[in-house]
This record gives structure tokens, sequence and C-alpha cells, in this order.
């Protein structure tokens, strides 16, 4: 064993292998220490390896790695500072075949095409967002509004049509964060920004796990973004892909002439449906290297957790007859949430997940996965379906929009409308509502109206706060040029208005976890379109909710309120302010006492048509006579 410092510890490496070195960025990759550069790299079906670069004219002959463990892991030493040199490992297989790989572990990489790691020291970079981090505990986050931003950052706001006319990160984040805020959103999902080759992809087939892409700029900018967002109270999430990786022949796939990173069976190795690659999970060192990936992305960029993409693709064995579990996938998720809670109590870890596997977000000591929350993608297809059928017809399908009421406490839930949902054909949100040009507005209002006070965590993909009549191009701009236009100014003030109400009204979130916030009012009115429930916090103050997904607006609409009192509206999705036709509840509404839909008092309403209604009883004021 070399007496140099630098050199792997036995212990590291041994935790490597076992599968438990959740920091493994610290002694993989490129790494310059007092002015030294050392490589290490796991390349287990190597025969040799060398270190090529614009430092050596890209002949690694004086630059070849040593084999320091029998499982692969190589070292390589050299006496000068590197920094912002380009590298890449050149490998020559068991066969003899010579590969050029771009470092797994590269912190920094070149702007596509080209496709070189870059030795680049993270540490330079003074954050800013020390309140931010010292005030976040994970104690109430369940009982906190959550409402998510989700955008792709090379489409929310471009500089031009061409592939590179792109905003940096910092100018994104000087132009983006003050939209966010004045929207009303808590947090900012970013679509992966880990380095991809092609931008269609959006950055869920990675090539370099550990790199920022350098579409927008250096890791520093990208720090700066995340600093900014906290500065102003948003929080980042950032989409992760665990399952899978691009085939591009500078990537992961095939690394080392072997099968590294993937399983070595080619029907558990292939995912025919993205054409990618699929983790080997029953792999240690795929655990050392995916959970290190979720830490570092914490360590370094202060990312406040995760959209876990594909989750049941982890599940589940890829290409087989039925559902059939996949136990190193199970384990590996179970490791990594145990691993991320860990070193970040608060973090919010968040599957995507489409099957119905129990307990994702039970904690794993009770037999969960361990994720806090999980996107309801029943909830989603269902209320679409509803939503995309004619009005005519919607009483055929009355119970998709209560169906979720049946499972809603089975996990904790984010009700999602994300970039899948606008995406391929698939039309916006305002374009799936049937009917003419006012009528497509007044049911996308009530949609969102219906989704707040659904019990459940919000997200929203970027533009639906404009209603854009085009689904998501993923190439151009989002239709920014639409606020031009009275009706979608009309509705971003509803948005906008709607979104100041969810989150300043605890009875919208305060007990989205608990059935003790939510009971049906009227839930059986499949003839007028009805639903009716109410909303409750923890001291029992409640929200009423009444959506009529008709097209007949009633002026002497009754429903039972779980108060005897005095009522007033707290929103209406039909305010002329907003597009709508003005049937309001203007002045203040008092209960009868009399006891309706097993409530005891009812009010008498004006219920527009494609409109939903908010109505909260009034305080009264103890000092008047």
């Amino acid at each position: 064993m070399s007496s140099n410092s630098f050199y792997p510890s036995d212990f590291d490496l041994h935790l490597f292998h076992e599968g438990n070195l959740f920091k493994a960025y610290n002694l993989f990759g490129a790494h310059v220490r007092n002015g030294k550069t050392v490589f290490a790299l796991w390349a287990p079906n190597a025969k040799k390896v060398r270190v090529i670069g614009n430092f050596n004219e890209w002949n690694g002959h004086a630059a070849e790695m040593k084999r320091t463990t029998n499982e692969g892991v190589w070292f390589l030493e050299l006496p000068e500072n590197l920094e912002g040199s380009l590298y890449k490992y050149e490998i020559v297989s068991e066969s003899g075949r010579v590969i050029h790989k771009t470092d797994p572990f590269a912190f920094m990489t070149e702007l596509r095409p080209r496709t070189a790691g870059i030795v680049h020291t993270l540490d330079g970079y003074i954050w800013h967002d020390e309140k931010w981090r010292s005030h976040h505990r994970p104690s109430h986050i369940y009982e906190e509004p959550l409402a998510i931003y989700e955008m792709h950052l090379g489409t929310w706001k471009k500089k031009g049509k061409g592939e590179d006319d792109l905003y940096t990160y910092r100018e994104l984040a000087d132009m983006l964060i003050p939209h966010v805020k004045e929207q009303g959103f808590t947090h900012i999902e970013v679509m992966p920004v880990t380095e991809h080759p092609f931008d269609r992809s959006w950055g869920y087939q990675s090539t370099g796990y550990f790199a920022a892409t350098r579409r927008y700029g250096t890791p520093e900018d990208f720090m700066y973004f995340v600093d900014e967002c906290h500065r102003y109270g948003l929080g980042v999430i950032m989409d992760w892909v665990p399952g899978h990786f691009c085939k591009d022949s500078h990537g992961l796939h095939n690394f080392d002439g072997g099968f590294s990173y993937e399983y070595e069976n080619n029907w558990d190795r292939e995912n025919y449906v993205w054409g990618t690659a699929n983790f080997d999970l029953s792999k240690t060192e795929v655990h050392s290297f995916l959970i290190s990936n979720a830490l570092f992305w914490m360590d370094y960029y202060h990312i406040d957790g995760f959209r876990v993409d594909a989750v049941s693709n982890i599940f589940y064995w890829p290409n087989r007859d039925g559902l059939e579990p996949n136990p190193h996938g199970v384990s590996f998720l179970q490791k990594l949430n145990k691993a991320v809670f860990a070193f970040k109590p608060e973090a919010l870890m968040i599957a995507e997940d489409s099957s119905d596997w129990p307990q994702v977000t039970a904690p794993v000591h009770q037999g969960g996965i361990g994720f806090n929350y999980k996107w309801n993608m029943g909830w989603m297809n269902d209320v679409l379906d509803y939503m995309e059928t004619h009005w005519n017809e919607r009483s055929d399908k009355h119970h998709l929009m209560t169906f979720s009421l049946m499972y809603a406490y089975s996990e904790n839930y984010i009700l999602p409308f994300s970039h899948d949902e606008v995406v391929h054909g698939k039309k916006s949100l305002l374009d799936k509502m049937p009917g003419d040009y006012w009528q497509k507005f007044a049911q996308l209002r009530l949609l969102l109206m219906f989704m707040m006070a659904h019990p459940g965590k919000k997200l929203l993909f970027m533009g639906t706060e404009i209603a854009p009549f085009s689904e998501w191009k993923d190439l151009e701009e989002v239709d920014w040029h639409l606020m031009d236009y009275d009706m979608h100014r009309s509705f971003n003030d509803y948005f906008k208005q709607l979104m100041h109400v969810y989150k300043t009204v605890p009875s919208l979130y305060e007990l989205d976890h608990s059935p003790d916030g939510f009971q049906w009012i009227d839930v059986h009115n499949q003839d007028q379109s009805v639903f009716s429930y109410v909303r409750k916090d923890k001291e029992g103050n409640a929200v009423v909710a009444v959506c009529n997904f008709g097209d007949y607006g009633y002026s002497d609409y009754k429903i039972g309120v779980p108060e005897i009192g005095t009522y007033e509206e707290l929103l209406n999705s039909d305010e002329a302010a907003f597009g709508g036709s003005n049937q309001v509840n203007n002045t203040k509404i008092e209960a009868v006492a009399e006891v309706m839909h097993g409530q005891p008092a009812y009010v008498d309403i004006n219920l527009p048509p494609f409109g939903a209604v908010y109505l909260r009883r009034i305080e009264e004021d103890k000092g008047r006579n």
C-alpha cells in the first residue's frame, strides 16, 4: 500500500464495494489536492486504463492508472494542478478493444456535442442561504402548503429559436424566481439537470450524473440559481433518474467493455420503451454510485429533494410477463431513502410511481419504501378522463371524481398535472376541456379549484398559470405572448388569487394526509355533475367547496354546511374579473338551521355553470352588541 495520503483508504474501498460509500464523489473522479491531481475510477472489466487529455495531447501512455482492488478500482496521481483541463479515460477492455469514456464522476463536462470531462473544483462558491437552511425542519412538513412549479430550464424562456439560444442559470434565476414567487408557488422542480447528450430527452437520459449540464452555464451558475431560490423562500426539487441511463458511446453503457453499471442479462438490461439501459441494482457498487449521487446534489448544490423518476421501473423487473417484483430494486430504494434522510432529515423524496405498490411513503422500519411523498397518478388520470368527457356524458363517469377518496390516505400524495400530460399530442390542459372558448377557460378555472381543495399537495407544469392553448412544444418557450390577450391575463389574475387562498387558508392543506381534514357533503349528485365537500384544519375551521361540472348555473342552489352561522364567499371561479359570467355571492349568507346532506344546516347560493365556490363561516365579532 502506498504511503501517499491521497491514495484511497482500504476502509473507503471496502465501503464502496460493499455498497455503503455514500460520499463516493470525494474519492472517485478527478480532484486537485495540494497542487496535485488524482484520478480514481471503477472499471472492473478493464485490462488497462489511462487518463488522456489536453494536458498530455490525448496520449495516455505516461498516465496509466494502477488497479488497486480485485473488484476494479483504478487510481492515478499526477504531480501538476490540472484545474480546467479536459480529460477522458482510455480503457482497454479484456478483449483488447480501446474505449474512450467520460468520467462517470466528472463534476463538469464540455458543452454538447463535445463530451470530455473537465477537472473542476466545486468548493469556491460562497452560499447565502443560511436562513433557508436553518429554518427548514421535517417536523411539520406534512402540515404546510406545498405547491410545486415543474419546469424545463431550456424552454421556460429562450433568447431566440435556435438550439443554443438559451438563458444561463443566472439569467433564469433573475427572471424566473420573481415570477414563481408572484404566482404563489412554494417550490421549483427542475427537470433533470444532469448532463445529457440529446436536448429532447429533457435530461431523462443522462451521461453525466455528477455534472450540471453546460447548456446553461457552469456548476457555480447552477449553485447561484439554487441559492437565489432559497434566498427568496423557494425550495428546489430536482428530477432524478436512478433507474436507467442512455446508451451513448461516451457514457455508462458498456463502460469498460463489459456491463459494469447495467444488468448482464440482455432481457433485464434493455429498456425497450426508452431505448436505454437499466441500472443493475443488484450490484453494490451501483448502490454506492447512485446514493452518492443523490447526496452529492444536496451536499454541493443544496438541493432540497428529488422527484424520483419511473419508480415502477425499479419496483418490477422489465420485459417480463405480468408484474414480477425486483427485490434488488426494492432494497435499493429503501437504502436510498434511509441514506438521504440520515443526511438531510427535511428532504423531499417524491416517488413518480404509476403502480399500486403498497406503503411507498411508509418508513422503511415499518416495512415501507421510505419516500415521504408519491405522485397520485390515479387521481390525475381519472380527473383528466372526466374533464375531457363532454358535460352531457359526465354523469356516467361521476365515480372518476370521487374514487380517489377511497385511497387518499393510504399514501402521502402529491396531485400532479405535469409535463407528461401536456406534450406529444396530449393537448394543453386548456385545450383538453370540451366546448367553446369561454367554456374551456371556465372549466380550467373549475378544475384548478377542485384540485386545490382536494386532499394532497400540488404540482403544476410551467405555463399553466397563463392557460396556453398549445401543448408544451419542448423546443420553444412558453407562449408568454398570450398575456397580451384579456382572457389569459384574467386567467392569470385568477390563478394568483387561487394560489394565495390555497397558501393562506390552513383548511386547504393542514390535514392533507388525515381523514379528519375531509368530508363529503353531497357525493351522489351525478345528475347535475356537482361535487361538494368540506376541508378542515386542525382547529376545526372549515372551507366548503362546491364544484359544478355542468353547463347549467343555479341561482338558488342549496347545500349542507357543517355549522350554523353566517357564511361568506372566499373565492368564486366565475368572477367577471377572472373572465367569468359573475354569478357570485357578494352578500353574507345566513345558514338555515335545518339538516341537509347530513349537515346541521344549509345555505342557498349562486352556483355558476362550470364554476366552483369556496365558502367559509364568518367568525362573529365578540365585541359587537
